[in-house]
């Protein structure tokens, strides 16, 4: 089964799939802070992702199945693809 914390949200292949596409890098930045909780700094892990409750009706709602049923990984190119989803409705 994926987590839903930061775990399954910050992970290598996702970072590195973003850091070969230059052109994402602000979006990917604006996203961030627009997701980030308040007071992120004050609590563990001490990132700023947004709020497990919030990653996993993402992922319900991207890959399917419900609370805590398994569903595959956050997959690098669906991150890319909301991205640029992202920048192109700015």
């Amino acid at each position: 089964m994926a987590s839903t914390g930061a775990a399954s949200v910050v992970r290598p292949a996702i970072i590195g799939a973003v850091l070969v596409r230059p052109s994402l890098w602000w979006v990917a930045i604006r996203q961030v802070v627009r997701l980030a909780p308040r007071g992120w700094w004050r609590r563990a892990p001490f990132l700023p992702v947004p709020p497990a409750d919030y990653v996993e009706y993402r992922l319900v709602t991207q890959y399917g199945g419900g609370h805590g049923e398994p569903r595959g990984e956050i997959r690098p190119i669906d991150v890319v693809d909301y991205l640029q989803w992202c920048k192109e409705q700015r």
